[in-house]
């Protein structure tokens, strides 16, 4: 008798605890933003690499680490570079499914007239996307450029209107755009520190962009007309994975390079080159010194797994949790060894928990030093227990403890 007098009590105290923490429940503040790796601040301006290009700057692509700087922020004339922005917006429209690559696209009298580097468009013909995305990629046009612009944007004016929002929205404060495609206007300016932020959007962000980037040749209009990329990296320097090229008379050569070796992804930016020879020289000179002096250790790719957890309330007995980003570590060749990571799982996590959910975060440390940080989360959504699991429980628990 005394013996389910205990049971009785047991499950009594168990659902009064289970009610107040019902009516009581507290918010669990979780991490929500994956935080950049930044370092070497100091490194940039220490180093002579006998740039002769105006501008120029060298940016670890995965973090955003600036590795040497040289006039970064000065307003200079894109020329065709400019086109680094309109392609991100194809690319971004293309992942939002507002167009397809099949799609067609019609020429205008105004894409027709365009001038400078083209694939002599006629109102009569209509190319897809792809097609478009091509020429533009791999030799500059800017007919393609101005049919695409309209074509996304109704007018080319409205897309330049987009382009600009979106410049501001990646923290670009040097760029003006005037067109899509970079033919010197008037207050048409950016700057190698703003090219190299909105390529790295392209490049990370936008892999298949290398897809077209790094053709050497191809041929549109069933082999009629023929193309041969104006970035001469992407035949002539090992990993090269595109990005632009530009030059006119005002603006002189411009080229904002990528490229990937070891898992180490570079884009180098120079601006106002004397030559077209001297702006792929002096690229070449950013990236060899970046690959010589650095590395991008990978600690853990996105969704790779991390540990498990015991989540209260969970319908589960454990939950997988996973990276929520890749975390990489940039340092100098040789400090690999001296790289160590930690764990730091939020307290108090309860369910019901979203898919992707943070429930803490992994830091990365150089001897000591705190260089990055990533979100840790759920694997899958986590479902809370129902009420008749949690009297099964109790029954079970009790009769356990009455014998």
């Amino acid at each position: 008798m005394k013996r389910w007098i205990c049971l009785v009590l047991f499950i009594l105290g168990i659902m009064s605890a289970c009610v107040y923490a019902v009516y009581n429940f507290e918010t669990v503040p979780v991490w929500s933003k994956d935080v950049a790796i930044e370092t070497f601040s100091q490194i940039k301006n220490k180093v002579e690499l006998g740039i002769d290009s105006e501008s120029a700057i060298l940016m670890d692509e995965d973090s955003g680490t600036i590795l040497y700087t040289k006039n970064e922020h000065e307003k200079l004339r894109p020329a065709s570079v400019t086109k680094v922005m309109t392609i991100l917006l194809l690319m971004e429209a293309l992942d939002r499914g507002d167009v397809k690559l099949t799609d067609g696209v019609p020429c205008s009298t105004r894409a027709r007239q365009m001038g400078g580097s083209q694939i002599w468009l006629n109102e009569s013909e209509e190319l897809t996307v792809e097609e478009m995305l091509k020429a533009i990629t791999v030799v500059s046009a800017n007919d393609c450029c101005v049919a695409v612009a309209e074509f996304l944007g109704g007018t080319e004016e409205a897309f330049v209107q987009k382009m600009n929002e979106r410049a501001k929205e990646l923290g670009m404060n040097d760029t003006t755009f005037k067109n899509s495609h970079g033919i010197d206007e008037e207050g048409h300016l950016t700057s190698a520190y703003d090219i190299a932020i909105m390529s790295r959007e392209l490049s990370k962000n936008h892999p298949d962009i290398h897809k077209y980037t790094t053709i050497w040749m191809d041929t549109l209009r069933d082999g009629k007309s023929q193309l041969v990329n104006t970035n001469k990296l992407v035949r002539f320097y090992s990993g090269c994975t595109g990005l632009k090229t530009g030059s006119t008379s005002l603006a002189l050569f411009n080229l904002s390079a990528t490229a990937t070796r070891n898992d180490l992804n570079l884009i180098a930016v120079v601006m106002k080159g004397p030559t077209s020879q001297q702006r792929f020289d002096d690229a070449k000179a950013l990236l060899d010194y970046g690959f010589a002096n650095f590395s991008n250790k990978v600690l853990i790719k996105k969704d790779e797994s991390v540990t498990k957890l015991k989540i209260d309330k969970a319908k589960v007995p454990e939950v997988e949790i996973v990276a929520g980003n890749d975390l990489t570590a940039l340092v100098n060749k040789g400090d690999e060894k001296n790289i160590t990571t930690e764990i730091v799982i939020n307290e108090n996590i309860k369910a019901p928990l979203e898919y992707y959910e943070p429930v803490g975060i992994e830091k990365c440390y150089l001897n000591d030093e705190l260089i990055g940080e990533i979100n840790l989360v759920t694997k899958e959504k986590v479902e809370a227990k129902k009420w008749g699991n949690f009297f099964s429980e109790l029954l079970s628990k009790g009769y356990r403890l009455g014998r």
